[in-house]
């Protein structure tokens, strides 16, 4: 019964409730009569009264609807909807009171009253008895983990209601240092002196103890914690009631922080139905396979079941790693994995590899794409973004091969720096391109920065944060454009089942984010507090660094003002200017020469040239 109630739908569950609340009201006026009279059948003394019971009836149903009593969740049943019962209770006595002398009935005064009484005892104690049996068929089964909360102020009572509502865990008493409290029964829990805890852990066997105090410093929660480390179960903290409710340790080290809770937007969380069409039994090849967004490609496309995935990639230990994470996947799902070793500007190596395994489609994703580092080496950067595009492209023509997206950045968009340029020079490599392979459909995709990968200020800021600060943030007014790691795959995936031959699509990414707003939300989900004139007790500092070589205080994602709808309503198309043809091989072949004499102040000067919006920073 439980369970069929549970598979019902949300307006299914709202009439049974409605109804239950109709049917409490029928008992209640006939246990008020019964109560007036003293009599359990006090049916001869109800006779007069019967025409005011479907009155009661329906007045009762539109108090109920409009209360909203049917909507309250069982699971959240709190004081809040007691109340709202009681004012249904009390609007049903004063309707009873009305209906007995408009119709001159002859009810006693006191049977709208008792009435009112008995329908708030049972229409609340039909929801605790619901609320009851739903948690033991949840729990049905399961080992439930006996809990204890350390601290019974309002954190810990909003503690002890959340973990009742979850599945597997029993939260059996307090712990607090107050003495006013100790002794007493909070939310249903007894609360207990620290001295007497271990004899409770080992009584009640107490699998965790978790610690609910937030507003105490973090050194007075590692005094607590050292006192608590003699038991024989788990220590928790609090910042996050999902992280103990889930039972990791969050003690040892700290966690990284979600992507997901940084973005401050909706995720791109829509797929068009036709996107497994491009890449479902085709032969797939995405070029830095072993890098975060690689990876994350060869993820979702082995989603589509493509017949082989070829993981190109340069580095020897980042294809291990990706190759064995996706070859249990491959086996499962009979997908032929190609882990291939070789670098992209290497035009023997990139062109047998087309031949051989008959690629269909490419997601190229390698790049050099860590500005500081890129600004360093201008030459390496240049001639592997560049060039590596160029070589794989041209190959990609030649072979015949289906589709081609390149992977590039809002860094492109009038670049201040030779990694951004480099991939605008990419851009145009394959504008180029593509007007001149018709067998082959080019496309390009910017992201803006993508939370999580490596060299991104996550991974950064949680080392920071492990450390114990300070968060370094180059200047407290740079803005980034951001997106998870799989949501850009995502939009790439996306972008190539839209593509039609030479687009920019952008993803409509909503504001950009201050670096600084987001160091401070990272501090706050970490559980941690940020130290300032403020608030000179706090945990984690934040310092101003200035900015680094070619780096921007903003960024954007066009060049232009213009741009187009897709079928997808988070991505854009964007109207870039190209190169004419002759323009690009003069650029490229200056830029191979420049490269080889290892030329880099020429190189900036050409940049400049030819690279719209370039501006090298002096």
């Amino acid at each position: 019964m439980i369970r069929f109630i549970d598979k019902l739908s949300r307006r299914h569950k709202w009439l049974i409730l409605l109804l239950t609340d109709i049917f409490v009201i029928m008992i209640a006026f006939y246990g008020a009569y019964a109560l007036r009279f003293g009599d359990i059948f006090p049916v001869d003394k109800m006779i007069s009264a019967w025409k005011m019971l479907p009155a009661l009836l329906v007045a009762g149903g539109f108090y109920a609807i409009v209360l909203g009593l049917p909507k309250i969740k069982l699971q959240a049943f709190e004081i809040q909807a007691v109340q709202r019962i009681g004012l249904c209770a009390l609007l049903l006595a004063l309707t009873g009171m009305s209906l007995s002398y408009l119709f001159v009935l002859g009810a006693p005064r006191s049977v709208p009253i008792l009435l009112g009484v008995l329908f708030f005892l049972g229409s609340v104690s039909s929801r605790i008895f619901g609320l009851f049996l739903l948690r033991k068929y949840n729990n049905l089964g399961k080992p439930l983990v006996p809990v204890a909360i350390y601290g019974a102020g309002a954190a810990g009572v909003q503690l002890a209601s959340a973990l009742r509502q979850s599945i597997g865990v029993k939260p059996v008493a307090f712990v607090d240092d107050n003495i006013v409290l100790q002794k007493l029964i909070v939310a249903g829990l007894s609360v207990y002196p620290p001295s007497r805890l271990e004899k409770i852990v080992r009584k009640k066997k107490i699998k965790r103890v978790l610690i609910a105090i937030p507003s105490i410093s973090k050194s007075r929660q590692r005094e607590i914690v050292r006192q608590l480390d003699s038991l024989s179960c788990e220590v928790q903290i609090l910042p996050s009631y999902v992280e103990m409710i889930e039972g990791k340790n969050i003690l040892d080290s700290l966690h990284p922080v979600s992507p997901d809770a940084l973005l401050g937007r909706d995720k791109l969380d829509s797929i068009l139905p036709n996107i497994a069409n491009s890449y479902k039994n085709k032969s797939v090849l995405v070029s830095g396979a072993g890098g975060s967004i690689g990876a994350e490609l060869c993820r979702q496309v082995m989603k589509f079941l493509p017949s082989k995935l070829v993981l190109f990639e340069q580095s020897e230990l980042a294809l291990y790693q990706v190759e064995r994470e996706l070859k249990p996947i491959a086996e499962a799902e009979n997908i032929t994995l190609v882990p291939v070793l070789g670098s992209v500007c290497d035009k023997k190596t990139v062109e047998h590899v087309f031949k051989e395994h008959g690629i269909q489609v490419i997601l190229h994703a390698a790049a050099y794409k860590h500005v500081p580092l890129v600004e360093a080496n201008e030459l390496a950067g240049l001639y592997n973004n560049v060039f590596g595009t160029h070589t794989m492209a041209h190959a990609a023509a030649k072979a015949g091969v289906e589709r081609f997206v390149l992977i590039s950045t809002d860094k492109a968009v009038r670049p201040t720096n030779v990694m951004g340029a480099s991939k605008r020079i990419a851009e145009l490599v394959l504008q180029d391109i593509d007007q001149r392979s018709p067998d082959t459909i080019f496309s390009m995709v910017r992201f803006g920065n993508v939370l999580g990968s490596s060299g991104s200020v996550i991974p950064l800021f949680h080392a920071q944060i492990a450390k114990g600060g300070p968060i370094t943030v180059t200047d407290n007014e740079v803005t980034r454009f951001f997106m998870a790691i799989s949501e850009a795959a995502h939009l790439v995936l996306i972008s190539g089942n839209m593509a039609k031959g030479g687009e920019v699509f952008v993803l409509d990414m909503g504001k950009s984010v201050k670096i600084i707003d987001l160091a401070r939300r990272m501090i706050e989900l970490s559980g941690l507090t940020l130290r300032d004139e403020n608030n000179p007790d706090g945990d984690i500092e934040i310092t101003t660094i200035g900015l680094r070589p070619g780096e921007k205080l903003y960024e954007e994602l066009l060049i232009g003002k213009d741009t187009l709808s897709t079928p997808h309503p988070k991505i854009l198309r964007a109207k870039e200017k190209s190169l004419l043809t002759k323009e690009l091989e003069q650029l490229l072949k200056k830029l191979h020469t420049k490269i080889q004499s290892n030329n880099a102040t020429d190189i900036r000067i050409l940049v400049e040239k030819y690279v719209e919006g370039y501006t090298p920073q002096k």
